[in-house]
Formats: C-alpha cells, structure tokens, sequence
C-alpha cells in the first residue's frame, strides 16, 4: 500500500468545510458592522491627562538618633512622602460645567501619577472651552487654567493636553 492510498477521506472534508466556515465568518465580519467613534452629525471634544500632584506633605529632616538606627546606604538628611494630593480638574463648554472630577494618583503607595480620558460629544460650530486643574494641596483655587475658542466642523477631535513641560494645558 502506498501512502497516498491511506489517505481517507472524511477528515480532509471536515478540514476543508472548517476553513471555509472560518473564511467566510472572517470576510463577513471584515465588511461587517461599521463602527463610528463620532456621530456623524457630531464633533468631539478629548480631554487627556498624565500628571503627578505634588506631594501629599512637607519634606522633613531626620534627627541625629534616627540617622543612627538606619543602616549606612539607608541614610538619607531628607524624607519626603511618597504619595501625592489628588488632582481636581474642571472644563466648561460654552459657560456650562460637562466636567468635574477628583483623580486619585496610581499606585499601591499612591505615589503614580493620575490618568484621565474622557471624550464629549458637541455640537459643530464655534465653540469656547475652559479647563482648570488643581494639582496642589491648596483649599481652594486652581493651579493651572486655560481656555480657548475654536470652530469645529461634524466629525472632527479637538484634543486637550496637559503637560507641565510646556507650561500647562494644549489645545490641537
């Protein structure tokens, strides 16, 4: 008998009729359900943020008897905390709140910095935006504001960006 005599048919069928089944779920679902981020009569606003608060106290110095008690490579003059204040952050459209959240920084110590991503839905046309954030411990007031008019036309993301880096809030 020769190799190709052992050959049976049944499983070559089962294989054949798998990938056919596995071809056609594929080309459905590859013309299959449209899916918008954007409704099309809608234009949308991102807000996106990575930032660190600042820390959640005072830096201190260490007394001579607590310097003594630690080992030489832990003897460090100045402890500071480890985790950070959480970041308040506000936007307004046209005059009206959308946005007011407390983002609490990551991290088991809490010492992360806080995320943020949220996307809002408007209306095309003109528009002014207003965006403040708190990322100290102060009790009331904000660290960095920033507001800016722009005209958006249906489908279009208009990103907001925080980073301290260039000076605060950016507006793409």
């Amino acid at each position: 008998m020769t190799r190709l005599s052992m050959i049976r048919p049944g499983p070559l069928l089962g294989q054949f009729i798998t990938y056919a089944l596995f071809a056609v779920l594929l080309g459905v679902f590859a013309n299959g359900p449209a899916w918008a981020p954007v409704p099309p009569d809608k234009a949308q606003i991102l807000l996106t943020l990575i930032h660190a608060g600042k820390p959640a106290g005072e830096c201190r110095e260490r007394s001579a008897e607590e310097m003594a008690k630690l080992a030489p490579n832990m003897r460090r003059l100045k402890v500071c905390p480890r985790q950070r204040v959480s970041l308040l952050v506000e936007m307004e459209i046209d005059g009206k709140p959308v946005y007011r959240e407390w983002l609490k920084p990551a991290g088991l110590s809490g010492d992360f910095p806080s995320h943020a991503y949220r996307r809002f839905a408007v209306d095309p046309g003109s528009h002014r935006i207003t965006i403040r954030l708190r990322d100290s411990a102060r009790a009331e007031g904000f660290d960095h504001e920033a507001a800016a008019e722009t005209i958006l036309v249906p489908r279009q993301n208009f990103a907001i960006d925080f980073r301290a880096a260039v000076g605060g809030f950016t507006f793409n």
